[in-house]
């Protein structure tokens, strides 16, 4: 590639995965369409765009480190649940047609950015809820639904996990990010990332750009969602699901 256009993919990643930090989920709205622009088949865009989101985490990792106060046995109850969806998603989607589950994500995406909107308070605040045995086995499973949905499709998952963690165990959006990022964004993505690099092609010379924009771009907006807090995640969040959902849909 020319110096021009690996410039171009830094910034879109850059800005791609700054959205996402700060949202909780989203990158691939920017970032994958980008790459198919620039002449990638599908398959591989995919395939590149996973392992280039795997630097996001990492970047939001490095930042959230220091001020999230994570449950050690919740974190691994969110790896338990939601990898082996990922494997099998991945394995699945280089075999199945995509366009009508895009445009059932599109809806649902939106979807979440609508109901958070009409929740005033949603995520505002922590009150831990669900710990119970029945009430992990409902989360766990939708956590396993999710990983499914995040290793075969392309955007917007890590935002249905941040809303479920909200939702359903009490999360406030900050913390409920906090675990989107370590885990979905470094855990279940470089899971997804492996699958896809093992079964299909990714394009190698395009990923140094790709890589940089990532990991700037997580660590940047997650510093920002911790400066800023509840309020302004809560309307990044309803902001990205929108825009994603009304992406998918249209195609």
């Amino acid at each position: 590639m020319a110096w021009t256009e690996q410039l171009l993919l830094f910034v879109v990643s850059l800005v791609a995965n700054a959205f996402s930090a700060l949202a909780g989920g989203g990158a691939g709205l920017i970032q994958l369409p980008a790459l198919l622009f620039l002449g990638l088949p599908f398959s591989v865009a995919l395939a590149t765009h996973k392992i280039a989101s795997v630097a996001l985490g990492i970047g939001a990792t490095v930042r959230h480190w220091r001020e999230s106060s994570l449950e050690r046995g919740f974190a691994l109850f969110i790896l338990a649940c939601g990898l082996p969806g990922v494997v099998a998603g991945a394995s699945l989607v280089l075999f199945v047609p995509d366009r009508v589950a895009e445009i059932a994500l599109g809806v649902l995406t939106a979807g979440l950015g609508i109901y958070s909107y009409f929740k005033p308070e949603l995520g505002q605040q922590f009150e831990a809820k669900h710990r119970t045995p029945m009430g992990f086995a409902l989360g766990g499973a939708m956590l396993l639904f999710i990983g499914v949905l995040n290793g075969s499709l392309t955007s917007g998952t890590g935002l249905f996990v941040t809303l479920w963690l909200v939702r359903w165990f009490g999360l406030d959006y900050k913390r409920a990010v906090a675990y989107t990022l370590i885990l979905v964004g470094l855990f279940w993505n470089g899971t997804g990332a492996l699958t896809l690099g093992l079964l299909g092609d990714v394009q190698w010379d395009w990923l140094p750009a790709l890589l940089l924009g990532s990991l700037l771009g997580g660590y940047l907006g997650a510093h920002y969602a911790i400066v800023k807090g509840n309020r302004v995640i809560k309307r990044a969040f309803e902001v990205v699901t929108l825009v994603i959902g009304i992406a998918l849909i249209i195609g």
